[in-house]
């Protein structure tokens, strides 16, 4: 893999990193290029990635952000060997369809989670489906979401979600704030189910609705379900790669 194309964020961090990357290789455009390189944080990887994942190529992502869970260490030097001799992740995204309270149907994918979130001062009341069977009559919370293996350790384990191994095809679904029932701590489901979150009462307490921070608003159902087609490489330093951190993750205290 010798052509390479790199895009930066826009802070000062990045725009120092992409000079000093610009300095050590030959660039060429996204068009072009066999693998992308990104410089900035997670989030910022995750609009590449939205932005060119049917392009096929692979992303490697240098963090010039702050946590950096999805990024390498920023090293330029060496870089077209070190982005093919990284070991390449498979991450299939979600595709969330939701249906609004005038009818209206939109669809989009996340990567990391797809999340329902109460839009006022009171509670959301949510029932759950999986596989068209109701599981849950109603969830009083701030929300829930359902996250996949890379997205685990974003905001699902800020609200003490499961971290899960890429290889567990299973998704996190993880409440946020739960009222009632107050002890459920969600749950594990099979990586191809079809998951229904219904806003019970629309009117009054309204939700909305994000796919990787994409947000709809005035939810009536969210419907979430892995479209394997569309899934993005990602990169990683083999001494580095994103399966270890999740391992390390689960054993940090």
């Amino acid at each position: 893999m010798k052509a390479i194309s790199c895009v930066c964020s826009g802070s000062e961090r990045s725009r120092e990193g992409l000079q000093q990357v610009q300095a050590c290789c030959e660039l060429v455009s996204i068009e072009e290029a066999e693998a992308l390189v990104v410089l900035g944080g997670d989030g910022f990887l995750l609009e590449s990635i939205h932005a060119h994942f049917e392009r096929r190529i692979p992303f490697f992502g240098m963090n010039r952000g702050t946590i950096g869970f999805l990024m390498n260490e920023f090293r330029p030097d060496g870089l077209v060997r070190r982005v093919s001799d990284a070991r390449r992740e498979q991450i299939a995204p979600l595709r969330m369809t939701t249906t609004d309270i005038h009818g209206q149907v939109r669809e989009a994918l996340a990567f990391n989670e797809v999340a329902l979130v109460r839009a006022s001062g009171q509670a959301a009341n949510v029932s759950i489906s999986v596989d068209g069977k109701v599981r849950m009559e109603t969830l009083i919370a701030d929300g829930i979401m359902v996250a996949t293996p890379a997205g685990s350790t974003a905001y699902n384990l800020s609200v003490n979600g499961p971290v899960l191994p890429l290889g567990s095809n299973v998704l996190a679904m993880t409440p946020i704030s739960p009222f009632r029932p107050r002890r459920w701590h969600g749950a594990l489901l099979p990586r191809l189910a079809e998951i229904e979150l219904k806003n019970l009462d629309a009117q009054k307490r309204p939700v909305g609705a994000s796919a990787d921070g994409k947000e709809v608003l005035d939810i009536v159902s969210v419907v979430v379900r892995a479209d394997e087609s569309l899934a993005a490489t990602v990169l990683f330093d083999r001494e580095h790669s994103l399966e270890e951190r999740i391992f390390r993750e689960q054993f940090t205290v």
